[in-house]
């Protein structure tokens, strides 16, 4: 399990990101302490494509963005970022076995999101444990309440 933090270095023109290992910061969480997770406020992010999606389930109120994109989407300041990354962001990164999440999310480290985890054992850990279906958290009170509004 890698462990680290990162800090920004800022100038007038440009950015850089130097990495510190922190052995403090986990970068991968256990399926088990997902739940927590969700309810002190990261958001799930779900990294599987679309064919996993359909085989396996959605996970409720995650976002679905394409491994490929993650890293831009993810870090502030780009021009495909996400309206809502920031530096301090709680990103919980889900893909199908973890491996690729745990990479997406050392990358995000590495550009200074520090906030980002990765779900160890992926989504084949989440259903081992029966955590996919109905994982608390703000974001799935506000996915219910979307769906009921309709």
């Amino acid at each position: 399990m890698y462990t680290h933090t990162s800090v920004l270095l800022s100038s007038v023109r440009t950015q850089s990101v130097v990495t510190v290992r922190r052995p403090d910061v986990p970068l991968s969480l256990p399926a088990a302490t997902v739940p927590a997770a969700l309810e002190a406020g990261a958001i799930p992010i779900d990294v599987r494509d679309q064919a996993q999606r359909d085989r396996d389930g959605v996970i409720l109120g995650a976002l679905a963005i394409d491994a490929d994109d993650l890293v831009d989407r993810l870090t502030p300041g780009g021009s495909a970022s996400l309206r809502t990354a920031a530096f301090d962001s709680r990103w919980l990164v889900i893909s199908e076995d973890g491996h690729d999440a745990e990479w997406l999310t050392w990358h995000l480290h590495a550009r200074g999101v520090i906030g980002a985890r990765s779900v160890a054992g992926g989504h084949r850990a989440l259903r081992r444990t029966r955590l996919v279906a109905g994982m608390p958290g703000e974001h799935t009170a506000r996915e219910a309440a979307a769906y009921s509004a309709h």
